[in-house]
């Protein structure tokens, strides 16, 4: 197998060259290896050095950059697994001190040993792994789910298998993908009395990030659960609310009197913690990232995102009206002005996060008085 040396970060390592001119190149090698998940672990290795856990586990290695780079840049004692005997090879040979590797079935690892961090970063859903990472990880865990199309509404059979859940392809389908996966990791954790926090969670392109701190005890469940709920959503206008609990309720559009239709159950409220956001940004600058631009847009919106479980599209909202759109600057400034908390949302560029009304977004849009 042909190598080449890779740098990400301040770490260096061989990977197995790709065929750059095949359909998929990261799956044209023997190991896998993504080069456009990059900003993914870069982010995670920022994550590690803000909370600095007594121990790490990346469940599924590959070549195992993920483990590597969070050993060497951010000083935490790693193992590294893969159920492929090659893979687990190819880490070893890349593996430096205070870097355990091992080669087994992942689900079998996290049942028999635990660990202060877990990381599952699996190729597609990583459904089949989360109650066996739910009882292995101590303070946290992480989660990637390159499945985004089930997530998100555009496989709605697929994502109904995977995630006991509906998703709905809406002008948010990104932010639904997100809940739902947190959603479905909130549900397999209360089951052994632990609750979650999220700390530092975000979607971008084709995958979907979370970063959880875990609560042991039924108090921490038991609040976990009181987080899991519906979007509510109309299918003939924007109009959209939230309703917390494990069954939907009937529900009706006010505006057209339509019956709301449910997306969930999934995850309400806040997905990130505005002061693990702003140490991390303060320890971005030095941490010599390739995608260090995009961490630094990144932050920012994350810790200013109001704790709504949707945004609204401004322009699509402009476009069912007929109208044009203002400017993102006049669009939040006129719901500010209706009294309404509005932020940008790092789903969308055109994306608006907003408590205010239906009525009230489109008046905004089109500059009238609700």
């Amino acid at each position: 197998m042909e190598r080449v040396l890779v740098t990400e970060g301040r770490t260096s390592f061989f990977a197995p060259v790709q065929d750059e001119n095949a359909a998929f190149p990261p799956g044209s090698a023997p190991i896998f290896y993504n080069r456009r998940m990059e900003a993914n672990r870069d982010a995670t290795v920022l994550f590690c050095a803000a909370v600095r856990p007594s121990d790490y586990l990346d469940a599924m290695g590959a070549t195992g950059v993920r483990g590597l780079r969070v050993a060497n840049e951010s000083g935490t004692p790693v193992t590294i697994n893969d159920i492929d005997p090659g893979a687990a090879a190819e880490i070893r040979r890349n593996a430096g001190e205070g870097v355990e590797v091992t080669c087994g079935d992942a689900n079998a690892l996290m049942s028999t040993r635990r660990f202060d961090a877990v990381d599952l970063d699996p190729f597609g859903t990583p459904a089949p792994f989360v109650d066996a990472a739910c009882r292995s990880a101590r303070r946290y865990l992480c989660v990637t789910a390159t499945d985004t199309a089930p997530l998100c509404g555009a496989h709605l059979k697929a994502g109904m298998r995977r995630y006991f859940a509906r998703p709905m392809n809406t002008d948010y389908h990104s932010e639904v993908g997100l809940r739902i996966l947190l959603g479905f990791v909130a549900r397999e954790m209360v089951k052994y009395d632990r609750g979650i926090e999220p700390l530092f969670c975000f979607a971008r392109e084709h995958f979907v990030r979370l970063h959880l701190r875990v609560r042991r005890g039924v108090r921490h469940a038991d609040r976990t659960l009181g987080r899991i709920g519906y979007v509510m959503q109309c299918t003939n206008d924007i109009h959209r609310e939230e309703a917390v609990g494990l069954i939907p309720p009937a529900a009706v559009c006010p505006g057209c009197g339509s019956s709301l239709r449910p997306i969930g159950p999934l995850w309400l409220g806040g997905v990130n913690d505005p002061d693990l956001i702003g140490q991390m940004a303060g320890l971005l600058p030095g941490m010599g990232f390739g995608t260090e631009r995009y961490l630094s847009r990144l932050l920012p919106l994350l810790a200013e995102e109001l704790p709504t479980s949707s945004y609204y599209d401004y322009h699509e909202v402009a476009k069912h009206l007929r109208a044009s759109p203002p400017t993102m600057a006049v669009m939040l400034e006129r719901l500010r002005a209706a009294g309404y908390g509005a932020t940008r949302t790092h789903y969308a560029g055109t994306g608006v996060r907003t408590d205010a009304p239906a009525d009230v977004v489109e008046a905004a849009v089109l500059g009238v008085n609700p």
